[in-house]
C-alpha cells in the first residue's frame, strides 16, 4: 500500500517536473499568471483519471488563449507519446525475432504511421485549396435562399398533413433504435453509419484515418462566446502530433492545423426555409424529423443520402481543414446543398476540438442525440461561475393556466378535423393528453382561487384530479415525441387560425408554442422526485393568471454522469469564488485529491488597483448596513447620496454602482430626488451636476442605456457644464449590466457595491434549496460514517448557510468584474457595507480583489478612498504634480523625451489630460494660471512629437519643421506641492 502510495507521489512529481519546461506555443509572450494558469491546465489533463481543475482567472487576463494554449499543447503531445507508445509496443512484440527482422519490421510500422498521418492531411489541405476556389465562386454570385419550394401551408388546403400516422402496436415505436441518427430515414442511416456514426462501427479505412481518440470538449454559455474562442484558436500554431523520430529522416515535420468542430442545434444550422422559419427549437425539431420518415411525401432534400455522399464527404473535410465558426457551416452547407447539422456528425470523429453551447453538453439526451460520447476525453468549460445555475436552468420548466386553455382549445380544434380518423394508439393516447391537460387545469384553477400568492406543490395533489396518477407519463412522453402529436396539432390550429376570414369574432391566440411549453413541463415533472420541486405562482396583472414551476434543486445528479465519464473536467471562470459550493454541490463524492482549485492574480500592476470596504461615510458617522431589515432608512440612504456625490467629484469618467434589487433602486432614487426643506438642491439634482445619471430599469433593453453612458463618457463634451465630466450608471447586482458588460477604461473608473444582495430566504424555492440541501448533507455524511447525528445535523446546516451566502457573493463578484478589462486598466472600487470588512466575507472575495483591498481603511469613511490613498487626487493638485515631475525630470536628462513616455509614466498613467484641459476651458478649475498655448499640445502623443528642455525654456514640438513653441521655465521647489498656484511666463508664438 505504501509503495502504490509512493508511486502516485512520484507520478505526481515527474508530471509537475516535465510541465516546467513545457512550451505551450502562447503566440504573445505570457504573463505569470498565464503561465501559472497554463501548467495547472496541462497538470490536471495529464493526471487523468477524473480528475477535476477549478480554474478562476480576472477578464481581462487572457484566460480564453491559456486554456486553447495549455489544452491542446497537451493533446499534441499526448497524441505524439501515443505514436512512440505504439511503435515501442510493437518492438517488444517483435523481440524474439531476429535483429534484422526488428529493423524491418519497424520500419514498416514507421512508415504505416506517417503514411496515415501524411494521407489525412494531405485530404485536409485538397479541402482548404476547394473551400478557397468556393469562396471566390461564392463572391461573385451569391444565390441559394431561393432555391427551395414554397411554404407547407400551400401544399395541403384540407390540413391533411397533420394527420397521424398509423401505430398499430405500441411496440413496433419502443424497440425502434435510440441513437444519434434515430430520427433520420433507412437511407440516411446507412450513409452516415459508413462513415462511422451511429449503430454498429463499419470498417474503413477512410474513416478510421480522421478518428482522434481523444477529443476536448469546450462549451460556454452563449454562441457569441463560443465564436470569440473560435477567434482565439486562430492565433496559435502547434506542432504537428507526429513526433519527429518518426517523420523522414528525423526533421521537423510540417505544422498541423487544429482540427475544430462547431456543434449547434437545428436552429442554428438548418438550411430548409420550411423548416428553419419554425419558431421553436422543439418546432423545428419535430418538422426535421417528420421530413425524415419513411410516409412522409416529400422529404428534405438536403439531408445526406446516396446522391449526396460526394458533398457529405466534401463537408467533412472542409469543416477540419479551416477552424470555422456556425455561421461558416451553415454558408458551408448552402454552398453545398447539404444539412450543416447533419454532415457536421461526420466530422465528429476527425475533430481535435469540439465546441458547443451549455445546453446540448449538460443534457445527456442532447448529447446522445449529437452523438457525444464523453469517455475518456476532456471537457473544459468557460465562464464556469454560473455552471450550477446553467444545469438547473436546462432542466427548469414553467406552465401556465392561459397555456393549458390553450392547450384544450388547439385538441379541440384538432379531434373535430381528425377525431374519427385515429385508430388504436393514436385515440388512446391523444385522449390522455387532454385528460393531463383537464387534470392540471382543475388544480391550477384551485390554485388561482387559494389565499396564499405562492407555495409548494405536492406532486400527488396535483396528479390526483382526473386520475392522472394512473397514467404512465413516461411512455406518454416518449408517445408524443415520436408521434410529433405537439408539432402536428399546433401545425394544424395555425393552419385553420391562418384560414379564417376576415372580420370574424377570434379570441386573440398566444403566439407561444404553447403544447411545447406543456411537454417540456411533463418532462421535467418526471425527473427524480428528490432533486426537483414543483411550485406554484400567482402572476400579476389581467386577466388571473397562474403558473407552475419546476426547478431542478441541486445539479449533483445531472454533472455526475460528466463527471464519472471525462478524462478530465476543467472548469474556468474570471470569478470562480467562492470555490466550495463546485466541490459539495456539483461532485460531492469526489475525493479531495482529484479536485485541483487556483485562484490567480490580476495582470496589471498593484498600483492600478484600489478596493476599499467602507462601514461609514465619514470617521464617527452613521454604520452602513443595508440588510434587508435596515435598508429602508432614510437617514442611511441620504449618506449613500452624499457618499456617491464626494466620490463622483473625484473619479473622473465613468462611475458604476450596483444595488441589490430593482425595487431598492428605486426606493434610494426616490429619497434622493426629495428635496429638504434646508437643502437648496436635491441629493439627485446635485448629483446630476457633477454627472450625467443613467438607470437601468427591469425588463428594458440594456442597449440603449449602455450607449448613452457611453457616448456621455467618451463622447466630445468640452463645453460641458459639468465640471469633472462623465457620467454614473445606477444597475442592479444579477441585472443585465453585471454579467458580459465590459466596462474598461473610462468607463469604469468607479464601481460601487451597495449591500450584499441575499435571495429571498423565505421565498418558497429558496426555502426548498435550503431543505434538500440541508438533508441531502446529513444524509451524506452519515454514510460516510465517524460522525453522531447531532455533528452531521450541524454541519449541514452550515453547508445550507454557506450555499446562500455564496450564492450572493458570485453575484457581488460578477459585478466587481465587471472593471479592469486589461492590463493598462485601472479602477477603483468600493464595498459599501459594513458586513464587508468582517474576514468571512472578504475571504470569499476573488484573490486578485483580496490582494488589492486595505484592512484598515473601512472605519476612515471616504478618506480611505480618495486623497487619503492618492489614487484619484483633485485635478488641480494633479496637474501642479505632473508639471513639476516633468520639468524636474528635464532637467536631469537635458534632452528631448517623447510626450507620451512621459504621459504613460507611472504616477501619471492614470491622469485624463484631456478632461484637465476641459476644466481649463470652462473656467471652473482653481489651477491658479492661464492656459498657455503649449500646453495644448500635451494632447498629441502620437510618436512623433517630442517636449524638449533647455536651461531656460521648454518646448512641445514635432520632430519636423513646425514652429517651435516655447516657455520659460517655471520654478521647480517644494512651494508647488504646498500651494496651488504657479508663476506664469508668457505665451510666445
Amino acid at each position: 500500500m505504501v509503495r502504490d502510495e509512493m508511486t502516485s507521489d512520484q507520478r505526481v512529481e515527474n508530471i509537475e517536473d516535465g510541465i516546467a519546461n513545457i512550451d505551450f506555443h502562447h503566440p504573445f509572450t505570457p504573463y505569470d499568471v498565464q503561465n501559472q494558469f497554463m501548467k495547472t491546465v496541462y497538470q490536471v489533463l495529464e493526471k487523468g483519471n477524473g480528475q477535476v481543475g477549478i480554474l478562476e482567472s480576472p477578464t481581462g487576463t487572457g484566460k480564453s488563449l491559456s486554456l486553447i494554449c495549455a489544452s491542446l499543447t497537451w493533446l499534441r503531445n499526448h497524441k505524439s507519446s501515443a505514436y512512440q507508445t505504439a511503435l515501442e509496443a510493437a518492438k517488444s512484440s517483435f523481440k524474439d525475432e531476429p535483429e534484422w527482422m526488428i529493423d524491418q519490421l519497424l520500419r514498416r510500422k514507421r512508415e504505416e504511421l506517417v503514411r496515415t498521418w501524411e494521407d489525412r492531411e494531405k485530404r485536409l489541405e485538397n479541402a482548404r485549396l476547394k473551400e478557397k476556389a468556393r469562396e471566390e465562386r461564392v463572391r461573385k454570385k451569391r444565390r441559394i435562399e431561393a432555391l427551395v419550394v414554397s411554404r407547407d401551408a400551400g401544399e395541403d388546403d384540407d390540413g391533411d398533413q397533420w394527420m397521424l400516422d398509423d401505430w398499430h402496436d405500441e411496440n413496433d415505436h419502443t424497440s425502434a433504435p435510440k441513437d444519434a441518427l434515430s430520427a433520420l430515414s433507412k437511407e440516411s442511416r446507412e450513409v452516415l453509419e459508413r462513415m462511422g456514426l451511429g449503430g454498429p462501427k463499419q470498417q474503413n479505412d477512410e474513416s478510421e484515418a480522421l478518428e482522434e481518440e481523444i477529443k476536448i470538449y469546450y462549451t460556454s454559455r452563449t454562441h457569441s462566446q463560443l465564436s470569440q474562442f473560435i477567434t482565439e484558436l486562430r492565433r496559435p500554431t502547434f506542432p504537428a502530433s507526429l513526433p519527429k523520430v518518426l517523420s523522414t529522416g528525423g526533421t521537423e515535420t510540417p505544422a498541423e492545423l487544429v482540427k475544430l468542430l462547431p456543434l449547434s442545434s437545428r436552429q442554428k444550422l438548418c438550411i430548409n426555409p420550411n423548416v428553419s422559419r419554425l419558431k421553436t427549437v422543439q418546432a423545428i425539431n419535430d418538422r426535421c424529423a417528420e421530413l425524415q420518415q419513411p410516409k412522409s411525401g416529400k422529404k428534405c432534400e438536403f439531408v445526406p443520402r446516396e446522391e449526396l455522399i460526394a458533398q457529405t464527404h466534401e463537408f467533412r473535410d472542409t469543416s477540419l481543414a479551416t477552424i470555422p465558426d456556425i455561421e461558416d457551416l451553415h454558408q458551408l452547407g448552402k454552398s453545398l446543398q447539404v444539412c450543416p447539422y447533419y454532415a457536421s456528425r461526420t466530422a465528429l470523429p476527425g475533430a481535435e476540438i469540439v465546441t458547443l453551447p451549455y445546453p446540448l453538453l449538460l443534457q445527456k439526451s442532447a448529447r446522445e442525440a449529437l452523438g457525444i460520447k464523453l469517455e475518456g476525453n476532456v471537457v473544459v468549460v468557460d465562464e464556469a461561475h454560473n455552471i450550477m445555475d446553467a444545469v438547473s436552468n436546462v432542466y427548469a420548466a414553467d406552465l401556465r393556466l392561459s397555456e393549458l386553455r390553450r392547450c384544450r382549445e388547439m385538441l379541440g380544434v384538432y379531434v373535430r378535423k381528425f377525431g374519427k380518423k385515429l385508430k388504436g394508439v393514436n385515440r388512446v393516447n391523444v385522449g390522455r393528453v387532454g385528460r393531463v391537460v383537464e387534470g392540471l387545469s382543475e388544480y391550477m384553477n384551485a390554485a388561482l382561487n387559494s389565499k396564499t400568492d405562492h407555495g409548494i406543490v405536492d406532486p400527488n395533489e396535483l396528479t390526483r384530479p382526473k386520475g392522472i396518477d394512473q397514467i404512465n407519463m413516461f411512455e406518454l412522453i416518449q408517445y408524443i415525441h415520436e408521434s410529433k402529436l405537439a408539432y402536428k396539432i399546433e401545425g394544424y390550429a395555425s393552419h385553420v387560425d391562418s384560414r379564417q376570414e376576415d372580420g370574424k369574432q377570434q379570441a386573440p391566440k398566444s403566439s407561444t408554442p404553447v403544447l411545447h411549453t406543456f411537454v417540456s413541463f411533463l418532462v421535467a415533472f418526471t425527473n427524480l422526485s428528490s432533486e426537483g420541486r414543483v411550485f406554484y405562482q400567482k402572476l400579476p396583472g389581467m386577466p388571473a393568471d397562474v403558473q407552475l414551476s419546476y426547478l431542478l434543486l441541486s445539479p449533483t445528479h445531472a454533472f455526475s454522469s460528466i463527471i464519472s465519464s471525462a478524462r478530465a473536467v476543467i472548469l474556468a471562470g474570471g470569478t470562480m469564488s467562492p470555490f466550495e459550493d463546485y466541490k459539495d454541490h456539483l461532485f460531492p463524492m469526489l475525493e479531495e485529491s482529484k479536485v485541483t482549485t487556483l485562484s490567480c492574480g490580476h495582470v496589471i500592476p498593484s498600483s492600478n488597483l484600489c478596493v476599499r470596504a467602507l462601514a461609514m461615510s465619514r470617521a464617527g458617522g452613521a454604520t452602513f448596513e443595508f440588510s434587508y431589515q435596515r435598508r429602508g432608512d432614510v437617514e442611511m440612504i441620504s449618506q449613500l447620496g452624499l457618499a456617491l456625490l464626494n466620490m463622483c467629484a473625484i473619479v473622473p469618467d465613468g462611475v458604476v454602482v450596483f444595488f441589490p434589487s430593482y425595487g431598492y433602486l428605486d426606493q434610494v432614487t426616490e429619497v434622493w430626488k426629495k428635496k429638504e426643506k434646508t437643502d437648496a438642491q436635491s441629493t439627485w439634482e446635485r448629483l446630476q451636476y457633477k454627472k450625467t445619471i443613467f438607470q437601468e430599469t427591469k425588463g428594458a433593453s440594456s442597449d440603449e442605456v449602455l450607449q448613452k453612458y457611453s457616448e456621455a463618457i467618451l463622447g466630445p463634451s468640452l463645453d460641458s457644464d459639468r465640471p469633472g465630466g462623465g457620467a454614473l450608471l445606477l444597475s442592479v447586482v444579477g441585472g443585465k449590466m453585471s454579467e458580459g458588460i465590459n466596462f474598461s477604461d473610462r468607463l469604469g473608473r468607479l464601481v460601487v457595491v451597495v449591500g450584499l444582495p441575499y435571495p429571498n430566504i423565505a421565498s418558497p424555492d429558496w426555502k426548498a434549496k435550503m431543505e434538500y440541501i440541508e438533508s441531502s448533507t446529513k444524509t451524506r455524511l452519515l454514510e460516510r460514517g465517524g460522525i453522531e447525528r447531532s455533528e452531521a445535523a450541524t454541519r449541514a446546516k452550515q453547508t445550507a448557510r454557506d450555499f446562500y451566502e455564496n450564492s450572493c457573493m458570485r453575484a457581488v463578484n460578477q459585478s466587481i468584474g465587471r472593471a479592469i478589462r486589461h492590463r493598462g486598466d485601472y479602477a477603483a472600487i468600493v464595498l459599501l457595507d459594513r458586513r464587508y470588512t468582517s474576514d468571512r466575507i472578504r475571504s470569499k472575495l476573488p484573490g486578485w480583489i483580496q490582494g488589492g483591498l486595505e484592512t484598515d481603511a473601512q472605519e476612515r469613511g471616504l478618506g480611505g478612498v480618495n486623497g487619503g490613498s492618492g489614487f484619484f487626487l483633485p485635478w488641480e493638485e494633479e496637474v501642479i504634480k505632473l508639471v513639476t515631475h516633468m520639468f524636474q525630470q528635464f532637467m536631469v536628462q537635458k534632452q528631448g523625451v517623447p510626450v507620451k513616455q512621459i504621459l504613460g509614466a507611472k504616477p501619471w498613467h492614470h491622469l485624463q489630460l484631456n478632461s484637465i484641459l476641459r476644466l481649463t476651458k470652462s473656467g471652473r478649475a482653481s489651477m491658479g494660471l492661464a492656459t498657455p498655448s503649449w500646453f495644448w499640445k500635451l494632447t498629441d502623443t502620437s510618436p512623433g512629437v517630442f517636449l524638449g528642455v533647455t536651461q531656460e525654456s521648454a518646448s512641445v514640438r514635432p520632430r519636423a519643421s513646425l514652429p517651435r513653441l516655447s516657455v520659460p521655465l517655471w520654478d521647480c521647489d517644494s512651494t508647488w506641492m504646498s500651494a496651488p498656484t504657479l508663476r506664469q511666463g508668457g505665451d510666445p508664438t
